[in-house]
């Protein structure tokens, strides 16, 4: 399949990388790299990466090519680290001539003419490092930049479920073209004072369930009185990784949504409410796909639309985490 991959690229001339919504570190950092090896290694090509709104934090590593329908024409589609099509940004890439998807979410469909999924690596990007080195691909420090970006976020810098021999000898790798760790890291984990000082509040304000979810609810007045972005916010989730009994830990951001999702209750004023959770040793992305989500095992995404929904899904939460403490009493 790898091999077949690489046929592909060399057989379309255009060539249109696709992602998922709500970008995050993994994603924008595949895109760019995949963009940039092709042109390198093929410079005669045509390569395009598109997407909505990239978040200011990795802004400097990412790019959006403006692309028409027509030009999906004859054009070699790659959508990268996106588990299933409706998170895939844009749905013109059902237009395109053929279909590659490069994944490593837990609970994806294949909606690709190839699925290269693999679910045990932990960032998308270390797929991506095999596959430009089994290639022999020409790389650079910029490259390799994007591809180091993605592994470390993904990762949490290598402290993630996953992380294995692979994933370091991939990181190696790229440190051999030069990649600056430091103005990285600075870029990507330096916060606005502001958003220290909601973390401060989360500190003091985060509240528990029975049986010990952790999790935190930034409304939208509290986001406006200290002045910070929803990514902001939903970025602190993992300020409540280190509770100990919390094995499960939740950021509720609330969202406004231009148009009303099919899905969306009538009788809702017009809240969006996106959930971040995150886990050790507890799988969470099944509850999460009862909330129009998913991800990986022990990080995912929701989105709902009441306090209702909000009550509804920390309870399973809580039930999973209840079962999950009964059968492992010594992690406690």
């Amino acid at each position: 399949m790898i091999d077949q991959i690489l046929e592909k690229i060399k057989e379309y001339q255009k060539i249109i990388i696709h992602r998922h919504i709500r970008p995050d570190g993994d994603c924008i950092g595949c895109q760019r790299a995949l963009k940039e090896a092709i042109l390198l290694n093929f410079p005669d090509k045509e390569v395009y990466a598109v997407g909505d709104v990239i978040p200011e934090f990795i802004k400097e590593y990412g790019v959006i090519d403006k692309v028409q329908k027509e030009d999906y024409q004859g054009a070699l589609v790659i959508v990268v680290d996106t588990g299933t099509r409706v998170r895939i940004c844009d749905e013109n890439y059902q237009l395109g001539d053929f279909i590659i998807k490069i994944d490593h979410h837990d609970d994806g469909d294949d909606y690709g003419n190839i699925n290269y999924v693999d679910n045990l690596a932990p960032a998308c990007a270390s797929i991506m490092v095999r596959l430009f080195r089994k290639w022999h691909f020409k790389l650079n420090q910029a490259i390799a930049t994007y591809l180091y970006l993605a592994i470390a976020t993904d990762t949490g810098r290598f402290r993630y479920r996953g992380v294995n021999k692979e994933v370091f000898e991939n990181a190696a790798y790229l440190l051999e073209y030069g990649v600056d760790i430091e103005r990285l890291y600075t870029n990507i984990y330096i916060k606005e004072d502001v958003t220290f000082k909601l973390q401060g509040y989360l500190y003091q304000n985060f509240k528990k369930t029975k049986n010990g979810v952790a999790y935190i609810h930034f409304t939208k007045e509290l986001m406006e009185k200290f002045q910070v972005t929803k990514e902001d916010a939903a970025n602190l989730v993992n300020a409540l990784d280190s509770i100990r009994g919390s094995l499960i830990w939740v950021a509720f951001v609330d969202q406004m949504y231009e148009h009303r999702p099919a899905d969306c209750p009538q009788d809702d004023p017009g809240n969006e409410i996106r959930v971040r959770i995150r886990s050790r040793f507890i799988p969470i992305n099944e509850i999460a796909t009862h909330y129009r989500g998913g991800g990986h095992l022990m990080a995912a995404g929701a989105t709902i639309y009441s306090l209702e929904e909000k009550k509804a899904l920390l309870k399973e939460l809580d039930t999973s985490l209840k079962k999950f403490k009964k059968g492992h009493p010594d992690l406690f």
